[in-house]
């Protein structure tokens, strides 16, 4: 309404703190998003108040704010709209083509995704400053172009759907490996990201990597409670108790990445992602899982989106297939990658491959490497543990 994330995000916070200041003493009100809507409307008339243009945004503000009605929305009407989830919404709106797709992406995670500054930056394999910079810039372009913040239609909301997915995406996968913390995982990112992927199918029924992007997140997803152990710690895939993982879920990814796979016989991005991903799911124990088709996989992949990730899994692929030597053939081209340097799994990796090969010493090496490199207190002890005990470390790091 302000036309200005920025200080929308300020007035949004002034609230917050209000509430946290005055709700103890009166109670929390019957209608808490009402209350926090006024509370940050008559900051919003304040901040105008004290600006030169006083008098035609105060009339501005208050014609439009008067026209929403500040209450909380009604969800059975919201349901039946073109978008039907206000967190999918904004999603959409802060994916305006104004930005550039890495500004859209980097903004939405920090504003909506529940995603750090820092996480996001582990996401890129980019300085956090830098991924700072492009926040700041991302809230001033929108801003300066005073670009209405609603719902895009037909044409323009396709434009903007490659962006969604990607932000869809980065918020699952921090849920599924947490960057940083004390916990390995964070379910309510997954939780989240998966209703905004559903929601989002039945909105473009016939996007192929909509449906891939769904099956790739039920999928994964369905291994959740065997990737944890009871005290927390993680539990790398060839080590998981798949009598733990969620067959309901499996069976909803596999029939989406069924419908992608009718949509488009090019298989994009998530879709091939879905199909590795089906690939262990399909798989009784680790020894049964196609590794070859795996490497395939990747290799389509690879043609894609050319990374240094997608390279550093697809070695994972190679050595499960056809042994540690060649995995780490891979891995040792991949050593001077600007993009890896930090990267803990490229150290965690080269370990895996030189215990496999007996080379024990120098595997230690690089589990501690990889555990300095970690931000996550749950993976630093296991690649410590590792470290310690690495005559007998051979359970391959798990491709993502």
């Amino acid at each position: 309404m302000v036309r200005d994330v920025g200080l929308a995000e300020d007035l949004a916070q002034d609230a917050l703190v209000a509430a946290l200041e005055r709700w103890p003493q009166s109670g929390v009100p019957d209608n808490p998003g009402a209350w926090l809507m006024a509370a940050a409307k008559h900051r919003a008339i304040d901040h105008f108040r004290r600006n030169t243009r006083l008098e035609r945004k105060h009339e501005e503000l208050g014609r439009e704010f008067e026209a929403k009605e500040m209450a909380v929305p009604d969800f059975d009407t919201a349901l039946d709209d073109e978008v039907g989830d206000d967190l999918l919404r904004l999603v959409f709106i802060s994916c305006h083509p104004v930005l550039s797709t890495e500004a859209r992406v980097a903004l939405t995670l920090r504003l909506l995704g529940g995603l750090t500054t820092e996480e996001i930056a582990r996401a890129f394999l980019a300085p956090e400053p830098t991924i700072a910079q492009r926040i700041v810039r991302a809230k001033r372009t929108l801003a300066e172009k005073r670009v209405p913040f609603e719902v895009p239609r037909g044409a323009e909301l396709a434009a903007r759907l490659a962006s969604v997915l990607e932000v869809i995406y980065l918020i699952f996968n921090e849920g599924y490996a947490a960057t940083a913390g004390d916990d390995w995982m964070r379910p309510a990112l997954c939780e989240d990201a998966l209703r905004l992927g559903r929601i989002l199918s039945g909105l473009a029924p016939r996007e192929p990597e909509v449906h891939g992007l769904v099956a790739l997140m039920e999928i994964q997803a369905s291994r959740s409670r065997a990737r944890v152990g009871p005290s927390g710690e993680p539990i790398l895939l060839n080590d998981q108790n798949r009598a733990h993982w969620d067959q309901l879920l499996i069976r909803r990814g596999v029939a989406a990445l069924e419908r992608a796979e009718a949509l488009d016989s090019v298989l994009g991005p998530y879709t091939l992602q879905a199909a590795i991903a089906a690939c262990h799911a399909r798989a009784r124990t680790p020894a049964e899982t196609d590794w070859a088709h795996i490497v395939t996989l990747y290799e389509a992949l690879a043609q894609l989106v050319p990374s240094p990730v997608v390279e550093l899994n697809r070695a994972v692929a190679v050595a499960m297939a056809f042994g540690p030597a060649a995995g780490l053939e891979l891995v040792e081209g991949l050593a001077s990658e600007p993009a890896l340097q930090n990267y803990h799994l490229l150290p965690s990796v080269r370990g895996d491959f030189l215990v496999k090969l007996g080379r024990f010493e120098e595997a230690r090496a690089e589990f501690e490497r990889a555990a300095a490199l970690t931000r996550n207190a749950r993976e630093r002890e296991l690649l410590l543990d590792r470290a310690r005990a690495h005559a007998r470390g051979s359970t391959p790091a798990e491709p993502q």
